[in-house]
């Protein structure tokens, strides 16, 4: 992580991190640190957050902690009442926490769909209205940031729980940002591409699981197609410190993005000849819901495969796993299935 030479406007800000234990979520805190700010971590993981002191050797910076399940209405209110407690007030919020499911639609229930908009939308909905009136009341000018993706933006095969989930925030962030226009409030929407998280192995995924963990990881892992998550981050809270209302990561989000827009059809057609590439579903498998509900998550199909799509999976993905150990998405401790 390289340093930041200029001061930063905020520079002795508190902020609040949501999903901050890992990924994206983690090198946003650090971005923030970095820039002087007082950073409280949320994560719903309490080992996660211990862990999550990578933040203070990579900056030199403490930061606080909270764990916190974004579901959970009080638990985000109590998470947010910490962090302006403990730093005198809040300036700065980011909501990203998140669930990713990988399968095809054949392969799920309303489960699958019920547990991306609770934790994804319902989540972000929590963060949000829990942090207006501190933001509101920021002698600085308060910041919120809603992190959404470009699967939310036009829906992406196999993905179609979290592009709905996804497409959700958008809306919001697009109507929190009229809503509060003309205060001095500014909400920021980040659309996301593909990025090197090491997401990959806390993603879920259902159908020809060990399939759907291949070409998943290889993609999000692959360089030109994928961004490098430390970049990404430091845009992201570049974007904070102007305070613009949107922000579209990576040239193949935006392309897609413009593409859709211009030429829906087409790129509706796009994605169904996509989709046939992809695994099929099992024949006679039973639908799964959400999380916990016969998905395998892919830490377990990372350790235990051997197969040849595990060996293709490789080639794209080496970047992607390196980053899933700097950015705390690995388990420690023995092999495990979700």
């Amino acid at each position: 992580m390289a340093p930041t030479s200029r001061r930063s406007d905020l520079d002795g800000l508190s902020a609040l991190v949501t999903g901050g234990s890992r990924g994206l979520g983690l090198l946003l805190a650090a971005r923030l640190a970095r820039r002087g700010c007082r950073v409280t971590v949320a994560g719903r993981d309490e080992e996660e957050l211990r862990r999550a002191a990578w933040i203070e050797e990579k900056t030199g910076t403490a930061v606080a902690t909270a764990v916190c399940d974004v579901r959970d209405r009080r638990a985000v209110e109590s998470a947010v009442r910490h962090a302006a407690d403990r730093h005198g007030g809040l300036d700065i919020v980011v909501a990203n926490a998140g669930v990713i499911q990988v399968a095809p639609v054949a392969s799920l229930d309303s489960g699958a769909f019920e547990d991306a908009m609770a934790t994804i939308f319902g989540g972000t909905v929590n963060t949000a209205m829990a942090a207006l009136t501190r933001l509101r009341a920021s002698g600085a000018g308060g910041r919120l940031c809603l992190i959404g993706s470009v699967g939310g933006q036009l829906a992406v095969p196999h993905l179609l729980p979290y592009s709905c989930a996804k497409a959700a925030v958008g809306a919001l962030g697009e109507g929190l940002r009229a809503e509060t226009a003309g205060g001095n409030l500014s909400v920021t929407t980040v659309h996301p591409g593909l990025m090197r998280t090491g997401s990959h192995l806390q993603a879920e995924f259902g159908g020809r699981s060990s399939e759907e963990f291949a070409w998943f990881s290889a993609l999000s892992g692959a360089p030109v197609v994928s961004m490098d998550a430390d970049r990404a981050a430091e845009r992201v809270v570049r974007a904070l410190e102007k305070r613009r209302t949107r922000l579209v990561l990576t040239p193949a989000a935006r392309a897609a993005g413009v593409a859709h827009g211009v030429a829906p059809r087409v790129v509706t057609r796009l994605s169904g000849f996509a989709a046939r590439l992809l695994p099929p579903p099992p024949e006679g498998d039973p639908p799964v819901g959400g999380a916990g509900h016969d998905i395998e998550q892919g830490h377990g199909i990372d350790r235990a495969a051997s197969t040849w799509t595990e060996r293709i999976r490789r080639l794209g993905s080496a970047l992607n796993d390196r980053a899933a150990q700097r950015y705390n998405q690995r388990v420690p401790g023995p092999p495990t299935s979700a």
